[in-house]
């Protein structure tokens, strides 16, 4: 199982392996010099097509001064949901998009709160675990929020969902990283409110599309209207368990925390519906 805390192996995705993405690092300020090799994440591989217009509106890319990048999504303005694993303590976090002419701008964060559940062993050891966060923004952007599915959705066997992330588009191809992609999964094994597998339904066996380096933290919407918000990216495998991408892609569902996320974000000033 591939994963991107701190080391090569665990249950997460986070580092900043791209070499483009590199060059826009060496661009930030100095705290966000700090490059870890250590850092290694996951990401959308197979070359899955960018995701539409209001899709993209809705999904963020998060920069970590150790050098980690992962997804996040929009709840509201000025509000962003997140893994656990992609901000831990002891380092600084900012929103990182391009302008129209693909320059890097950084937004700041006024806030990270983790779920107090959230235990990185757990993590690690490839057990579930409350791995959701929250980004306060000190100004909203503009951005499109999503709406996370009532507390009572249920995803079975064969269900289709999008996920979307900046991860890379090939393992180990860092220079592919920082793009927008988007594919259509299908759940797998035991669906249930502590854990999803999704797995590419083209695909199974051989490797296909999936979550990478650098889409921890990616949502996971319905694939029909209203595209409700179900989960987000928390590991990936390649094919048969190996370590990398293309295999299965596991995520962290919201049944279970949808309530402390509410709760949160009121706490924070910015109430979401």
């Amino acid at each position: 199982m591939h994963c991107n805390v701190w080391g090569e192996r665990g249950a997460g995705i986070e580092a900043a392996e791209s070499s483009r993405l590199r060059r826009t690092i060496r661009c930030l300020p100095l705290c966000f010099l700090l490059l870890s090799p250590l850092s290694v994440a996951l990401a959308m591989v197979g070359g899955a097509p960018a995701g539409d217009a209001i899709i993209a509106r809705k999904i963020t890319m998060i920069v970590g001064s150790r050098g980690n990048f992962c997804s996040g999504v929009a709840l509201s303005p000025d509000l962003i949901l997140t893994v656990a694993h992609c901000v831990l303590p002891g380092a600084d976090y900012k929103l990182l998009e391009f302008d129209a002419e693909h320059r890097p701008v950084l937004h700041d964060v006024a806030r990270v709160v983790r779920h107090p559940q959230f235990d990185l062993k757990a993590l690690l050891g490839h057990r579930a675990t409350a791995d959701v966060a929250l980004l306060k923004l000190p100004a909203p952007l503009d951005l499109v929020p999503a709406a996370v599915a009532p507390a009572d959705a249920r995803v079975a066997v064969g269900d289709r969902l999008l996920v979307a992330g900046y991860g890379v588009a090939r393992s180990g191809d860092g220079s592919s990283g920082g793009t927008l992609r988007a594919a259509v999964l299908a759940a797998t094994g035991q669906p249930g409110s502590l854990q999803l597998r999704l797995i590419d339904p083209v695909a199974p066996a051989t490797g296909g599309l999936g979550a990478c380096t650098g889409d921890s933290g990616a949502p996971v919407f319905e694939v029909a209207a209203p595209q409700a918000l179900i989960g987000l990216v928390s590991w990936s495998t390649g094919p048969g368990m190996a370590a990398g991408c293309g295999g299965l892609t596991g995520v962290t569902p919201l049944m279970r925390y949808r309530s402390w996320i509410l709760d949160q974000a009121a706490r924070l000033g910015s109430p979401l519906p």
